[in-house]
C-alpha cells in the first residue's frame, strides 16, 4: 500500500560522554538525559515547549523513566511514549510522528544506566525473549560458561569463517580499525589505539571473539530534534543544520533466523539486508552511494556480516573488503568514524541517537579531525536481538530538491 508521506528532518542533535558504568556519582538518567536534550535543543535552535510529543529509549529502567527524565526539561503536557526495543532507538516512532503528519516538532531521546560486566537477563520467572535464539545456535555449538551475547555473535563468526574460508585476523583488523578511529571522538568511552597484537592477544571471550573486539557496557545519552517541512519553512533560522531522513526502516525476525540452522540469521543478517533493502528504495539511492556508515558493532563478527547485509559489499567478499581498508578513511566509506560501539561504547538506548549525532555532524562536515572527506549520503544500522533493526538514511537538507520518493 502506497501512502503519501511528509518529509523528515533532523534540525539538533546532542550526546554526553559514554561513561564506564558507575564512573561518575553525578551520572543517574535524568542527569545524562539533561545534557543530551539541552545539547540537542541549543544545537536546533527551538525551545522544549516546542516538542509536541516525545519518545524515550532505555532497556533497563522501571516504567515512565522518559517522563522522570523529562520533567526537569519541562512539564508541559505533552506525551512521552517509553519505547523498549533493546538496542532499535526511539528515533524511528518519532520518523514515523514527523512522516504520518501527526506532529511538526518532535524529541526523540534514548539513555541508559548499565551494571558492569557483561549482559544478562533481569528476569527468572518468565520467558527469555531470546530463549530460540539460544536454542537454535545450541544446537549446532555447546553453550558455554561466556556471555550469551558474545557467544552469539562469536558463533556466528564461526559459521561465516568456515563457510566463506577467512582469517579470524579479519575480525581483529575490524576491532583495530573501529579503536583507531575512536582516537579522535571526545565523547568515546575508550580513545586507546592499539596494535591489531594487542587486539589479537587479548583475553579470549569466546572463540574468536577476544575482549577488544567486544562492545563495553556504558552509561550515557544521546538526543535528536525532529520536525516536519512545514515547521522548518516556518522557521528559516532552524534550516543552517537540517539533515533530512530519506529513509528509515524496521524489520525483526524472519522464520530463516530459526529454521536454516546459520548463526548469522539468528544474529539478525536477515533483518538487517531486510532494512537495507527497503531503505535503499525508499531514499532511491544504492550502496555504492553512501560515503559514511554508522553500523552496529557490537562485536567485531557484526560488522563483519553487516556489510554483506547492507550491500556494501559482495556476499562472501566482507573479508576482502576488509583487508583492502573499503571500511576506512580513503576507501570505498568509512564505516563508524566515531569508533562504533565497540570502542565509543554500548548504552543501550542511547546507541541509535549517538549514530544518528554522528551522522549529521559528518554531513555537516564538524566531525572535526574524524570527518568524512565529502560526505554527502550517511547510513545508519541499528540492531537488537530478538529482534530488531532499525536502518537509516541521511542527506543535507536541501528544501529546494524534492526527495526522491514520497511514499511510504
Amino acid at each position: 500500500m502506497n501512502r503519501a508521506v511528509n518529509r523528515v528532518f533532523v534540525i539538533g542533535v546532542g550526546m554526553t560522554k559514554f561513561e564506564k558504568p558507575g564512573r561518575r556519582e553525578d551520572f543517574d538518567y535524568p542527569d545524562m538525559a539533561k545534557e543530551a536534550v539541552t545539547k540537542a535543543i541549543k544545537d536546533a535552535g527551538v525551545s522544549y515547549k516546542d516538542f509536541e510529543q516525545a519518545f524515550v529509549g532505555y532497556v533497563y529502567g522501571d516504567s515512565t523513566c522518559g517522563q522522570r527524565a523529562l520533567y526537569p526539561l519541562g512539564m508541559t503536557g505533552i506525551p512521552i511514549v517509553n519505547v523498549n526495543n533493546n538496542c532499535s532507538s526511539a528515533l524511528y516512532l518519532a520518523s514515523r510522528q514527523i512522516a504520518g503528519g501527526l506532529s511538526d516538532c518532535v524529541l526523540a531521546l534514548g539513555f541508559e544506566k548499565m551494571q558492569r560486566g557483561s549482559l544478562s537477563s533481569q528476569f527468572s520467572d518468565r520467558t527469555n525473549p531470546m530463549d530460540r535464539h539460544i536454542e537454535i545456535m545450541s544446537e549446532k555449538y555447546d553453550f558455554g560458561s561466556g556471555p550469551a551475547a558474545a557467544q552469539l555473535f562469536g558463533n556466528a563468526a564461526r559459521d561465516y569463517i568456515k563457510k566463506y574460508n577467512v582469517s579470524p585476523d579479519v575480525l581483529a583488523k575490524i576491532a583495530w580499525k573501529n579503536h583507531k578511529h575512536s582516537v579522535n571522538n571526545p565523547y568515546s568511552q575508550f580513545r586507546d589505539e592499539y596494535t591489531l597484537e594487542e587486539i589479537k592477544k587479548s583475553p579470549m571471550v569466546h572463540e574468536p571473539l577476544t575482549k577488544l573486539q567486544c562492545c563495553p557496557t556504558s552509561d550515557g545519552s544521546g538526543a535528536a530534534v525532529l520536525v516536519s517541512e512545514n515547521f522548518l519553512r516556518k522557521h528559516p533560522e532552524t534550516q543552517k543544520n537540517a539533515v533530512e531522513i530519506l529513509a528509515i526502516e524496521m524489520a525483526t525476525d524472519f522464520s530463516s533466523t530459526f529454521d536454516t540452522n546459520d548463526c548469522m540469521r539468528v544474529v539478525g543478517y536477515d533483518m538487517s539486508k531486510q532494512a537495507a533493502q527497503k531503505a535503499y528504495a525508499k531514499a532511491g539511492i544504492k550502496p555504492s552511494d553512501v560515503q559514511v556508515v554508522e553500523l552496529h558493532d557490537c562485536f567485531s563478527a557484526n560488522e563483519l556480516i553487516t556489510y554483506e547485509a547492507l550491500g556494501l559489499c559482495e556476499e562472501g567478499k566482507a573479508g576482502e573488503f576488509v583487508e583492502r581498508g573499503d571500511n576506512t578513511y580513503g576507501g570505498k566509506c568509512v564505516v563508524n568514524p566515531s569508533g562504533g560501539l565497540i570502542s565509543k561504547g554500548h548504552p543501550l538506548g542511547a546507541t541509535g541517537l549517538a549514530q544518528c549525532a554522528e551522522l549529521c555532524w559528518q554531513l555537516r562536515n564538524q566531525a572535526d579531525k574524524r570527518q568524512v572527506k565529502g560526505a554527502r549520503i550517511a547510513l545508519q544500522h541499528n540492531l537488537g536481538l530478538g529482534g530488531a533493526c532499525v536502518v537509516a538514511i541521511y542527506r543535507l537538507a536541501n528544501l529546494n530538491k524534492a526527495r526522491v520518493d514520497s511514499k511510504l
